[in-house]
């Protein structure tokens, strides 16, 4: 099971392994706030990317497309999240304020299609 969270929502027990899903650290959160079990910065976006979507929702489609380019050359990452993830609860923790339109929400797709594909 793969939830997410932003950072700044308290960690619940249900929440499983926390694993912090973003490039840059966020901002006014310290690390004991934060309740990470894991920091996967190299699964996020590229700065590049990160930068031309700038949390656009236009941009969402295109955004989307070129992000899941980019996790396929991170294979092995998605791979180790899909592993954790049926052991036990896994919960992407991210930053953003849009709750629909941000990298957690892709990530979490693909790894949910990657178990899909497993079975």
């Amino acid at each position: 099971m793969i939830t997410l969270k932003r950072v700044y929502e308290p960690p619940d027990s249900g929440d499983g392994f926390r694993v912090l899903v973003e490039r840059l650290w966020p901002r006014g959160i310290t690390k004991e706030h934060a309740h990470l079990d894991l920091w996967l910065k190299e699964i996020a976006p590229s700065s590049d990317l990160r930068k031309w979507f700038a949390h656009d929702p236009s941009k969402w489609d295109e955004f989307s497309k070129r992000y899941r380019t980019e996790l396929i050359t991170r294979e092995e990452l998605v791979m180790t999240l899909l592993q954790k993830s049926r052991e036990t609860p896994v919960t992407l923790i991210f930053a953003a304020r849009d709750l629909q339109h941000n990298s957690a929400v892709i990530l979490k797709q693909v790894v949910e299609e990657k178990m899909q594909s497993a079975q």
